[in-house]
């Protein structure tokens, strides 16, 4: 017959299986959904891209919505519904729109971002600013937050996220890091945040790319992963872990509250050939596989 020790040692030991069950439940809710930038596959009809990147593993994918993407910009309407439609049919989610947008006085931009608000997807990727090194470059970014400044009260209105993705290159916004820090002061993050790219903060930082990422944290709301070499005259994609992205960005990462999603960009293969199409998949799939493992 059980005694009144036992019987409590029993209780005890139930009670934390059960907190730890639901801290374990608690923590796999706040793990970051992974989602694949689909730039390979215009080729493919919506169930198809929908159904390969469920079997995959996939939580959703990043969709090109500009001139050459999946949809153009003027067929949103009509199209993007049936877009998150087969998405949905598959348990996936259209995660990122990437977009051309980044004038907010631009009507055929409010029409899509309007669409896309009212079809639940939270984020949008905008379109770069360039450098005119003839003019001053302070001058420049302050014009840029300005524009951003009106583009967030649109996204606030339609309940909607712009991302910046910091881009490396000669005359990017965003490519030092300390520029797009400057753009966004006092812009809500939830309004218009940043789509934080590993690899092209590796490119410009070389090894100082900590310090960025700790200065545009708070503006991040999604992370971009590739990976790159250095060639010798400019950086060439590889697979992700064969390049100069460092794994321990992750570990970094999950110190941190980040609980957005991550994308996962193959750019080392030719997009613009649709028999490649099969080899895509292939490379995304064992991308997939070192990603899971970093994180």
């Amino acid at each position: 017959m059980p005694t009144r020790r036992t019987f409590l040692a029993a209780s005890a030991a139930a009670a934390f299986a059960s907190s730890k069950l639901a801290a374990d439940e608690s923590s796999a809710a706040k793990a970051n959904q992974i989602c694949v930038f689909t730039k390979p596959f215009n080729s493919l009809t919506f169930d198809e891209l929908a159904t390969q990147t469920a079997n995959i593993g996939f939580n959703g994918i990043e969709a090109p919505i500009r001139p050459g993407g999946h949809i153009e910009p003027e067929a949103v309407p009509d199209k993007l519904p049936q877009l998150v439609a087969a998405l949905e049919k598959q348990n996936q989610k259209l995660t990122v729109l990437t977009s051309n947008i980044n004038d907010p006085s631009d009507p055929l931009s409010e029409a899509v971002l309007r669409t896309a608000a009212k079809l639940g997807i939270r984020y949008y990727r905008m379109q770069y600013f360039k450098y005119d090194e003839s003019k001053s470059i302070t001058k420049q970014i302050d014009e840029w937050r300005m524009k951003m400044k009106d583009l967030a009260a649109l996204n606030k209105q339609l309940g909607i996220t712009a991302v910046y993705q910091n881009h490396a290159g000669r005359n990017y916004f965003g490519a030092p890091i300390w520029d797009l820090h400057r753009g966004l002061d006092g812009i809500d993050p939830t309004q218009v945040g940043v789509a934080y790219d590993i690899r092209h903060a590796t490119v410009e930082a070389g090894m100082s790319w900590p310090i960025g990422f700790h200065l545009i944290r708070p503006h991040i709301q999604v992370v971009y992963v590739k990976d790159f070499t250095w060639g010798e005259a400019r950086p060439t994609n590889v697979p992700l872990g064969d390049g100069r992205v460092d794994s321990k960005f992750f570990r970094m990462l999950a110190r941190t509250d980040f609980r957005g999603p991550v994308s996962l960009h193959e750019e080392y293969i030719d997009h613009r050939k649709p028999e490649l199409v099969p080899e895509h998949w292939e490379a995304i799939r064992k991308d997939l596989k070192t990603l899971k493992s970093w994180l």
